[in-house]
């Protein structure tokens, strides 16, 4: 499994609808491409402004490219999350994901 991760920040007037952005829109998105594993959005009061994280799941390298096109380290930040965000990071990395760790079910 791979891991994307990129950050992006935004004011904290502006981080709600950068959240609802990428609850709703980036969410749908997601949902389409073929080995999405699933996303988290970290969120940090950083200051005077709030630094997300996304971190995104994809079953290959290969999956990562449907999602991203094949410049697939460059960041995908659509218009409205650049309405919301004052600055992000414009190149994501990405990992293999060396150990997934799932709380047991009871």
């Amino acid at each position: 499994m791979i891991a994307r991760t990129w950050r992006g920040w935004a004011t904290t007037n502006k981080a709600d609808d950068y959240q609802r952005h990428y609850h709703s829109e980036v969410a749908e998105h997601l949902q389409q491409v073929a080995g999405f594993r699933g996303a988290r959005l970290l969120r940090h009061q950083d200051g005077e402004e709030v630094m997300f994280a996304s971190i995104t799941f994809f079953a290959s390298i290969n999956d990562v490219v449907a999602f991203a096109g094949e410049n697939y380290e460059n960041a995908v930040v659509e218009d409205a999350a650049r309405q919301a965000l004052t600055r992000w990071d414009a190149r994501v990395t990405h990992h293999d994901v060396a150990v997934d760790l799932l709380p047991e079910k009871s």
